[in-house]
């Protein structure tokens, strides 16, 4: 029903404006009585070999959804009916912030794909956490925190320890963003010493509370395997939980879209089905170089089972969806849990 009927219709209009709307479908509809036992009747699927145990954490199943999908924690709980096994809220700033100006969320119907230059606009941390509050308890949320636009470079790990402290209490695992190509200058944030610089603090601020969180780190699709090395040794040195691979990319390479639509479109991260055999590989790359010694979250162009089965088969514990889940409806979720099940 969602490729026949609603993806036609919502594709007729600007990316951003029925995100909105969707969100709006998805919280009216859930509060009818029996819509969200419908939901879960359709979507979920269960089944004792779909768990998963890593970093302290049991996911229900291995199949999530990635940050910016809902970035002030507002559906995560609706959002749980359509059989997640854990969603990522964010990403999270200090402080609210518009991002860049709009448009700036593109769909390429042709490579299903789609480019943004969002700008980690959010609510900002307190925001959020108002929403988190309402926490019903049905599948695990992790916390994918970043820097204002606007915080100097002598103030990045201010602005990370920020929202880290104050999510502390509310979500079961953070991830550190420090690849999104969106948010001005972010070279500093690709700079091994600083990354060391950072994860020794969100460490030390982890150690204080009385149950420690579990960090991941997001990684983009455009690194070379030298620099993928560095990952390695960075995760062995800071005893990182994990890595997510991967954020979007800059890459613009082999796109059915034509150079005047590219042109038009400008600036932006890419996602979906164009960036997934470079994520694999990432994927990959990092499980055979470590031998397996982290979790991996593999995310980048799943838009079907058997995409999520190759990222697993790579080497990825967990995956998430995003750019998949806007072209192929909540059904996607439910066939990737179906297959894991007939392994």
């Amino acid at each position: 029903m969602y490729k026949l009927l609603l993806r036609p219709l919502f594709f007729l209009f600007d990316p951003e404006k029925i995100h909105h709307f969707t969100f709006s479908l998805i919280k009216v509809t859930s509060k009818i009585p029996g819509f969200a036992a419908l939901f879960r009747s359709l979507y979920v699927v269960k089944g004792a070999k779909l768990k998963r145990n890593l970093f302290g954490l049991t996911f229900k199943n291995p199949v999530g959804l990635a940050a910016g999908f809902d970035k002030n924690a507002v559906l995560y709980n609706e959002l749980a009916n359509f059989g997640f096994g854990f969603i990522e809220i964010g990403t999270v700033t200090p402080r609210g912030q518009v991002g860049n100006p709009k448009k700036r969320l593109f769909r390429l119907k042709d490579d299903q794909g789609i480019i943004n230059r969002m700008g980690f606009n959010n609510e900002g941390v307190e925001a959020a956490i108002s929403q988190l509050k309402k926490n019903q308890g049905k599948l695990i949320i992790g916390g994918n925190i970043g820097k204002n636009t606007d915080t100097k470079p002598e103030d990045y790990t201010k602005d990370y320890l920020e929202c880290f402290n104050a999510l502390h209490p509310y979500v079961d695992y953070f991830v550190l963003n420090v690849s999104c190509p969106n948010v001005g200058s972010h070279a500093k944030l690709n700079d091994k010493d600083y990354l060391e610089e950072l994860i020794g603090a969100v460490q030390e601020a982890n150690a204080s509370f009385e149950s420690k969180k579990p960090i991941l780190l997001k990684i983009a699709p455009d690194l070379n395997n030298g620099q993928l090395d560095e990952i390695v040794e960075l995760v062995a040195d800071t005893k990182l939980d994990g890595v997510i691979a991967s954020n979007t990319s800059m890459d613009r390479s082999d796109l059915k879209a034509s150079e005047a639509l590219l042109e038009n479109i400008g600036n932006g991260g890419l996602s979906g089905q164009p960036i997934k055999d470079k994520s694999t590989s990432v994927i990959k790359y990092l499980s055979e170089k470590s031998n397996k010694a982290f979790p991996i979250i593999g995310v980048g162009g799943i838009h079907s089972a058997e995409d999520a089965l190759e990222k697993i088969d790579a080497g990825a514990d967990l995956v998430q969806v995003y750019t998949g889940f806007i072209y192929e409806g909540p059904s996607l979720v439910k066939k990737i849990n179906k297959a894991l099940l007939k392994r």
